[in-house]
């Protein structure tokens, strides 16, 4: 679709559209509201003021040391609120994180990002899910061919039992790196590029695998005495609705888990989890979603540090290894859903 009539279309449905000044009516009965709109300008503004010059996003420790990851969930955080390359008040920001990770596929084999990366494939996802929405809303031609490459990489390294692991090799698997690679290869197929059915139907056989009946819960790797999760347990419902298949019993039992073991502090994992979390109570519905977003708003609204016309949050009580960059990013996403601008996150 012709961008500019796509932005027409979706401004007349009501949805709020980056290039206007004052926010057109929502069509969701989750609005975001005045104050929350306020912390969202703000944050784009402070992850725009930390981007280096070459278009990633890094700054100290764990951030540092995963700049193709920070960076695509920065990139996250800016399409949720409609900005795209070029676009919008960000636009020269997004073009140059864009182009910052195409840059950063290797010719031989699609590998998003290097070995001072750690070879991580949780970087590869979340870059290919951004690079994705973003062909797929653009359809920029010179994207493709690198994009194909990075998806067809996740499809080469599928193990045996439908995972991924942390190396773009096909030897084990866990929850948490399969769910990326779903989600990437699952948005790759909504733009248009050709994802096998296999590939999907494996990685879903393994996602179930990791359910426990007993708790609802989703634990880190199919095998006996593990433990459910709130992180694994959001990822693996996420992972399964946006392959379709939102009315899973798995789904709904896991949505309800989610519902009963949020905490607002003194979690490892929160940032991480409620990434997840988000879109995975979004797609169960209209009346799940509002009593989701009331939940996780109110912790953000209330430990966002705000100076002059900068929003940022810092590190959370009992999380480890997360940096500002990341956790300003994650928020500013989950308080931008209900602008309904990443097509991913629709039924």
């Amino acid at each position: 679709m012709n961008r500019v009539f796509a932005i027409a279309l979706l401004c007349g449905l009501g949805f709020r559209c980056a290039a206007q000044d004052q926010p057109l009516p929502q069509r969701d009965p989750v609005r975001v509201d005045e104050k929350t709109e306020a912390v969202l300008k703000g944050a784009l503004r402070w992850l725009a003021s930390k981007q280096a010059p070459n278009g990633e996003w890094a700054s100290s420790g764990m951030e540092k040391d995963h700049p193709v990851a920070i960076t695509g969930y920065a990139l996250m955080a800016f399409l949720a609120c409609g900005q795209l390359p070029g676009e919008g008040e960000h636009g020269r920001s997004v073009s140059a994180a864009t182009q910052y990770l195409l840059d950063k596929v290797a010719p031989d084999g699609g590998y998003i990002g290097n070995r001072q990366d750690g070879q991580y494939m949780y970087g590869h996802g979340i870059a290919s899910i951004a690079l994705a929405e973003i062909y797929g809303q653009t359809k920029a031609a010179s994207m493709r061919p690198k994009l194909e490459r990075a998806i067809k990489l996740i499809v080469a390294t599928q193990n045996p039992e439908g995972g991924w692991r942390y190396k773009p090799i096909a030897y084990e698997a866990d929850i948490s790196v399969t769910v990326l690679q779903v989600v990437a290869l699952r948005s790759a197929k909504n733009a248009g590029l050709d994802v096998p059915q296999k590939t999907i139907d494996a990685a879903v056989k393994y996602v179930k695998s990791c359910y426990r009946s007993d708790s609802g819960g989703f634990v880190y790797q199919p095998q006996p005495n593990r433990e459910p999760g709130f992180a694994r347990t959001a990822a693996a419902i996420y992972s399964l609705q946006v392959c379709g298949l939102y009315d899973d019993p798995m789904v709904k039992k896991g949505s309800e888990y989610l519902f009963r073991n949020f905490r607002e502090r003194n979690v490892e994992y929160w940032t991480y989890g409620n990434f997840y979390a988000a879109p995975a109570q979004y797609m169960q519905g209209p009346e799940v979603w509002a009593k989701w977003y009331e939940l996780v708003k109110a912790p953000l609204l209330k430990t966002v540090f705000t100076r002059g016309d900068l929003s940022y949050w810092e590190q959370r009580e009992g999380e480890r290894q997360v940096g500002p960059i990341f956790s300003t990013a994650v928020y500013a996403m989950i308080l931008a859903m209900p602008y309904h601008y990443i097509p991913l996150y629709q039924r």
